[in-house]
C-alpha cells in the first residue's frame, strides 16, 4: 500500500464527509453499472460507506464493495458483509467475477492509475459493463473551478493544449501514454477534491479502458442527473472533454 493510501487508511474525517453524501452525489454512476441486467453481480471500488452498495441491492442486485479506508468499512459493513477492506491494488476476486464494477471519484486518488483500469477490467465478465467517473482536470471550460489547476485563463489554456498533446501521443506513441501526476493539497479541514494526485481525464480513461479491452460506449461531462435537454446539449460535441467530469462507461469485449 501507497503513501495516498495509507492517508485514508484510518481517516475518520474521510468516512463521515462519505456519510454526508446526498444521494445525487451517486445515484447517475450507481444507476449506471447496472441499467438492464436484472439480479446482476456488482462491484463498487471505493466504495466508502456503502452507500451504492445500498442502492444496487435495493434494486434487486448482488452488490459488494471494497475500500482502503478502515473507517469506511466499519461503516459499510452496516449496510453489507460483501464490503470488505483492500489494499488498494489488488482486487481480492478471481477473473471475470462481476457482471459490472466500477469506480466514483477514485481514480484521481490512486498511485498506480494505469494498474487500477486494469485490475477493475480483470474482474468483469466479458460483456460486462465498466463505469469510470472522475474529476476532469483539463478542464479548459467552466466557471467556480474548485481545484487551482482548473482555475484562470492561463491554466486553462494550458489545459486545452495539454489535451491536445496527450492526444497526439495516443495517435503517435500509445506506449508511452501515462496520466500525469500532480502534488496533492492537503487541508484541513478535510477536503478530499483537494488531496487529488492524478490528472484524471476522459480522453486517457477511455483510451485505457480500450487498452485493456473494452469498447468504450460514451463520454460525458455531467456525473450527476441533469434535465435531458441540457444533458444532451452538454455532450453533444468534442467540447465535453473540456468541462466539468469524466463519466466513461464501457463494456469488456467478448
Amino acid at each position: 500500500m501507497g503513501e495516498q493510501q495509507n492517508y485514508y487508511r484510518e481517516n475518520e474525517d474521510y468516512a463521515e464527509f462519505l456519510e454526508s453524501w446526498d444521494a445525487e452525489f451517486y445515484a447517475k454512476y450507481a444507476d449506471a453499472l447496472c441499467p438492464t441486467m436484472p439480479n446482476s453481480k456488482a462491484l463498487d471500488v471505493g466504495c466508502g460507506v456503502g452507500q451504492v452498495v445500498q442502492r444496487l441491492m435495493d434494486d434487486g442486485h448482488e452488490a459488494h464493495g471494497v475500500e482502503v479506508s478502515e473507517p469506511n468499512i466499519a461503516k459499510a459493513k452496516r449496510v453489507s458483509d460483501r464490503c470488505q477492506l483492500y489494499d488498494g491494488q489488488s482486487l481480492p476476486f478471481e477473473e471475470a467475477t462481476f457482471d459490472s464494477a466500477g469506480a466514483l471519484n477514485v481514480l484521481e486518488h490512486v498511485e498506480e492509475p494505469e494498474a487500477f483500469i486494469s485490475e477493475i477490467v480483470r474482474v468483469v465478465k466479458p460483456g460486462g459493463r465498466i463505469i469510470l467517473s472522475s474529476p476532469n482536470f483539463f478542464r479548459a471550460i467552466g466557471f467556480r473551478d474548485y481545484h487551482p489547476t482548473m482555475r484562470g485563463l492561463g491554466n486553462k489554456l494550458w489545459n486545452w493544449r495539454r489535451l491536445r498533446a496527450k492526444r497526439r501521443l495516443i495517435a503517435t506513441n500509445p506506449g508511452a501514454v501515462r496520466f500525469d501526476r500532480m502534488d496533492p493539497i492537503i487541508r484541513e479541514p478535510f477536503q478530499p477534491d483537494d488531496d487529488a494526485i492524478v490528472s484524471t481525464n476522459g480522453v486517457e480513461m477511455s483510451f485505457f479502458l480500450e487498452k485493456n479491452g473494452c469498447d468504450v460506449m460514451s463520454v460525458s461531462c455531467t456525473d450527476r442527473y441533469v434535465a435531458k435537454p441540457i444533458d444532451f446539449a452538454l455532450n453533444l460535441g468534442p467540447w465535453r472533454f473540456l468541462m466539468f467530469n469524466a463519466f466513461v462507461v464501457a463494456q469488456k469485449r467478448a
